[in-house]
């Protein structure tokens, strides 16, 4: 009886552990501290073409983003695992504005074509440079 006690004990025990989330972790901290600290923030590595293709909208716009390259942290792979949970993608980059997720790449320059960055932003058409 004693080991069947203890057998479900370890059980429950391993249940609660395996549900524990990153959401609740450092790096997942870190990611929400970064987007409510900085108007935009792109999580980013350095290596990667659909990154330098978000962060060269910003600089289109005339500004400049707050970016996390992983690449270059120790902790990168745990932040992106962090921002799987909290947006629902590891991919990168991810950009937010104003404390709000906008996306990948393809959803940043979408939203610069058509204007929308430029509102999010608070910025007027007149501001950008012509491609």
């Amino acid at each position: 009886m004693a080991v069947r006690i203890l057998i479900a004990s370890i059980l429950v025990i391993a249940a609660s552990l395996c549900s524990l989330s990153l959401a609740d972790s450092p790096e997942a901290a870190f990611v929400q501290k970064t987007i409510s600290a900085h108007k935009i923030v792109i999580f980013s590595k350095s290596y990667c073409p659909y990154c330098r293709k978000a962060k060269s909208v910003f600089k289109e716009l005339n500004q400049v983003p707050f970016v996390v390259e992983l690449d270059e942290r120790d902790d990168g792979w745990n932040i992106q695992d962090a921002l799987g949970e909290i947006v629902g993608r590891r991919t990168v980059p991810q950009v937010f504005i104003n404390k709000k997720h906008i996306g990948g790449s393809d959803d940043t320059v979408e939203a610069y074509e058509s204007g929308k960055l430029a509102k999010l932003l608070g910025i007027g058409e007149r501001e950008k440079d012509d491609l």
